[in-house]
């Protein structure tokens, strides 16, 4: 979308959402105020600081009494506030602003015209109420699937094709013809209540401009005709498609107090075949594809493996390089295994963040690769006995990084210094190269573990 388009959307919706932005300087940098929503989370003192006097208590509903449809990002909350702001669909007139109760409801009102839009979700989305059967093509069946490509028969040497691959194949283009819903320009998505969410539905926010996603319980999609490959390692592995949310080549998008997770559908709970996982989760949150300005606040990400991905592939500097510039703060990451995130090439700043870490699978939080310019401050970390801080961060390629003020345990630790002393021979380069200055508040992380038990996910916003 034209930045003049978006300018006029931006003062347009400033003067329906009306309010005033909380912004606290920084290190002696202060973001640009300007009038907007108020902010999303609760307004309590920075770190080392006092609250202001008069300061309303902070509640769960802290959009009571406002249209929560309505609201925008606050200035200087996060990357998603630069170069114009991000409104979404404020800007809405009544007749596109839409209610909605099925997923077949929802997808035709993302295709309902063109200009700013809201959709409103009331209750759970089912992508899939049909169950994996109406997506099968004529003549699949995955038992003759697993016969054709046993390694005892097929081996592992080659990809595998032929007749039950290219019938697994169509009923997966079936598949995600029905559950994917592209999101575009100048749309508002927000859940009505406590319990709104997609089950099954990936939303695609795709060569876009100025999105918001806000109070919805994501479930993770299950792919129903996972492929298997047997070249992926040594032992050959089954993979996946469907994130709950990719954000792909778009601008200007604010993610906050969503709940991501495998819901009903657990890695733990799915079956074995030729000896590996029979994986039908893919990620939860992808920001690829030359993707910028994105804030992903107040969110819970829980109970999954391949997390949350910020660059998808080391390749990707032509269309990357100078983008993919992301901020993550006061998310709740539970039980995840990994990418926490994982990222290339962006500036990317992590604050105030919780980690609660599992004993059993846990790989690490912050993936280093190539190019990468990450910032994790002031973050914390519950790890168990067994799992040392050493593990927080893991190298993927040489990047430089900076770390500073982050607890494990309830206690200051540097972790770019037990990484490195853990891993000698993966060290990691301090200084990112840069300063994040797009904070509105920063919180001490004494402070995280119950403040983001309390506020952080799906149905805080009423």
């Amino acid at each position: 979308m034209p930045r003049k388009c978006h300018a006029q959307v931006t003062r347009r919706a400033v003067s329906l959402a009306g309010g005033t932005a909380l912004v606290l300087t920084l290190t002696g940098l202060a973001a640009p105020a300007a009038p907007a929503a108020p902010p999303a989370g609760p307004p309590t003192a920075p770190d080392g600081a006092a609250p202001a006097a008069g300061a309303p208590a902070f509640a769960a509903g802290w959009a009571h009494g406002r249209d929560l449809h309505r609201q925008t990002l606050p200035a200087g909350d996060g990357w998603a506030s630069a170069d114009g702001g991000t409104t979404g669909g404020a800007a809405a007139d009544a007749a596109h602003v839409h209610t909605v109760t099925t997923w077949a409801q929802f997808r035709a009102a993302l295709a309902a015209g063109d200009g700013p839009r809201v959709i409103r979700v009331v209750g759970t989305l089912d992508a899939t109420e049909g169950g994996c059967e109406v997506f099968e093509a004529p003549g699949y069946d995955f038992d003759r699937y697993l016969a054709a490509y046993d390694p005892a028969v097929w081996g592992y040497e080659k990809e595998v094709s032929g007749p039950q691959e290219d019938l697994r194949a169509a009923s997966a283009k079936n598949q995600e013809r029905a559950v994917k819903a592209y999101v575009p320009s100048d749309t508002t998505i927000v859940g009505v209540g406590r319990g709104a969410g997609i089950t099954g539905g990936s939303l695609q926010i795709k060569d876009a401009d100025n999105v918001i996603v806000r109070n919805l319980t994501l479930e993770s999609p299950l792919d129903c005709f996972p492929q298997w490959d047997p070249t992926d390692g040594a032992t050959g592995a089954w993979n996946s498609e469907y994130d709950s949310m990719v954000v792909y080549n778009s601008t200007h998008v604010w993610i906050d107090h969503n709940t991501f997770t495998d819901g009903r559908h657990p890695d733990s709970t799915l079956p074995r075949h030729y000896g590996e996982l029979y994986q039908r989760h893919d990620g939860e949150l992808d920001i690829v594809r030359g993707a910028d300005l994105v804030t992903a606040s107040w969110n819970v990400f829980a109970d999954h493996d391949k997390t949350l991905m910020i660059g998808n592939s080391d390749s990707a500097g032509p269309t990357d390089r100078g983008r993919l510039r992301v901020t993550l703060h006061h998310n709740l990451f539970t039980h995840v295994v990994e990418r926490a995130p994982r990222v290339r090439f962006g500036k990317v700043d992590v604050y105030n963040n919780h980690y609660v870490v599992s004993r059993d699978g846990y790989a690490y939080s912050f993936g280093i690769g190539a190019e990468s310019q990450l910032v994790a401050e002031k973050n914390s970390f519950r790890l168990p006995e067994g799992v040392p801080a050493g593990r927080i961060l893991k190298k993927w390629k040489d990047a430089p990084v900076t770390v500073a003020g982050n607890h494990v345990n309830g206690r200051p630790v540097d972790l770019l210094a037990a990484h490195n002393a853990r891993f000698p021979d993966e060290a990691l380069r301090a200084d990112a190269g840069w300063r994040p200055t797009l904070r509105t508040r920063v919180d001490h992380p004494g402070v995280l573990p119950a403040l983001l038990a309390h506020h952080a996910g799906a149905g805080r916003l009423r």
